[in-house]
Order: structure tokens, then sequence, then C-alpha cells
């Protein structure tokens, strides 16, 4: 099967690279042209780099490969006048909007200061919120809504992750879970459709690096990649350490494409099994 969201335009924030890159250039794959969003800047709190211009370029690169237009546009989702702005050009050069993933997402997990707390939670849940106000205005009956969660949101006791940023993860992506609930009872008059994602940890630069390193394998001094994988396996039943982002990205393609028509207020678990022991037929314990 192929061209399953032909025609279709796709907004995509945190497009630069990771999970959003992947969800752009598999919607293209698929047909649709893509408004493509990224900060482009690093944030203080987070113990990683923030995707950069040049990642921004190859978003573009590889989804102009496929033969699909893209419009991609440095703009900050805690900024409600920078995406709208963004937004609205592209939805002005491509000629419509049929499918917003609010992707942007930071982690600032064992920083336990107030400002890591509220910079997560800007960015992972006032961002979603802002994607949402900004893409409301162009969507008609049909259009798809997808919100990336965590499993974070759904594990019981996640509030205690490490320090305030992690708390703010956990916090931001349970309230990103109830708006997903919420916004699909409000759009469901209007048969627009808004379902959550609730992935694992996946290989993204979010994990891949020397803080998140040493933040699952406090263990060691200086662990590395290999070192850490073992505990991240450990924590699911199927062995796995993380998904890929194109384990995610077929997720939210099926969500973008009208074999998921009418399918609206779900809560996706992409988990590997991780909330199997914590759960009893979907429920939390």
């Amino acid at each position: 099967m192929s061209g399953r969201v032909e025609g279709k335009v796709a907004l995509v924030t945190g497009a630069a690279r990771g999970q959003g890159r992947s969800h752009a250039v598999r919607l293209a794959e698929e047909g649709a042209d893509i408004i493509a969003v990224d900060l482009l800047e690093d944030i203080e709190t987070a113990p990683y780099p923030m995707a950069t211009k040049t990642d921004l370029e190859e978003t573009v690169r590889q989804v102009e490969a496929l033969g699909r237009r893209i419009i991609a546009t440095q703009a900050d989702v805690r900024d409600l006048g920078q995406l709208k702005t963004a937004v609205d050009q592209g939805v002005a050069d491509l000629g419509g909007l049929h499918v917003v993933v609010a992707q942007a997402g930071i982690l600032t997990m064992g920083l336990d200061t107030p400002q890591a707390f509220l910079d997560v939670v800007q960015v992972n849940l006032v961002g979603v919120i802002n994607t949402v106000t900004a893409a409301a205005p162009h969507l008609e009956s049909g259009a798809s809504m997808i919100l990336t969660g965590s499993t974070a949101a759904l594990l019981s006791g996640s509030v205690d992750i490490t320090g305030a940023g992690g708390l703010g993860y956990a916090h931001s992506k349970r309230h990103v879970a109830r708006l997903g609930h919420d916004l699909a009872r409000v759009y469901a008059s209007r048969r627009i459709r808004v379902n959550v994602v609730h992935p694992t940890n996946v290989d993204t630069g979010m994990m891949d690096n020397e803080f998140m390193y040493k933040a699952f394998r406090p263990d060691l001094d200086a662990p590395t990649r290999e070192e850490m994988i073992p505990s991240l396996a450990s924590k699911s039943p199927m062995d796995m350490p993380w998904l890929a982002p194109s384990d995610v990205s077929e997720a939210v393609l099926y969500f973008a494409s009208d074999a998921s028509r009418w399918v609206t207020g779900q809560q996706l678990k992409l988990d590997a099994g991780q909330l199997l022991p914590m759960t009893d037929a979907g429920v939390p314990a």
C-alpha cells in the first residue's frame, strides 16, 4: 500500500531531527507535503544540544528527494505568535492543512531547579497547546491531530523521576494525555480526530548523550552508550532498550491516514510491554 496520505499537508513540530524528522519523511513517503517547524536554539536547562539549522536543512533535503514540497521554518513552540506565523505561511504556500503532529519536546531529567521544570513544561505541554491553537483555524472535517505523549505519562509513580526536570517531563506528558482525550471530545462533532501516541524510550539525541548515560547507569563514573543499553532493556519484558524513530512514525502514519478515520481519543502505548506489569487490561493497576 502506498499514498496513504496523498494530497494532504502535515504540520510537524520538532521536525529537524529525531522523531520529528522521521515523521515528516514517512508522511512524505506516503504522499504528504510538510510544514516543518523547529527551534534551532539550545535551551539552557536541557543537558544536550538542540537541533541546528543544518539538521533542518537535512529534513528538507530528504523530503524534497521524495518529490514532496516542504516549508521549513525556525520557530519556537513556546511562542504562539511565532508558531501562528509559521503555520499560516505554510498553509498559504501549500494550500491547506490536514494533519498536525505535535512532536517537539525536551527532557531535563536530573536537573533539580525550578527552571528545569518550567522549561520542559513550556515546551512539552504549552508547546502542544500552541501547536493546536495555531493549526485549528485551518482544519476541516477529516483532519487528524496526533500528540506525542510518553510512557512516563502512564507509569505509576513516574513523577518520582530524578529532579525537578524529570518531574516536569512526567507532569507535562500526563497533561498531554488528558489534553488529547478532551480535545477529541471537543472536535468530534467536526469529525476532526485527536489521538495520543505514548512511546517508551526512543533512540534519538534526547536519549543518546552523556547525561542520559549517567542517568541510567549512576553506578558507573563515565558510562557509555553501550553500557546504558542493558539498563534500558531491563525495563522491557521484550528486552527492547528503545524504539527506532521509524517505529513511532508508523503509528503517526496510521493516525494521519484515512485508515483511522473513525478512531479518536486513543492513547496508544508503544512500549514493548513496559507497562504490562503495572496495568490490568490496559488500565493502571
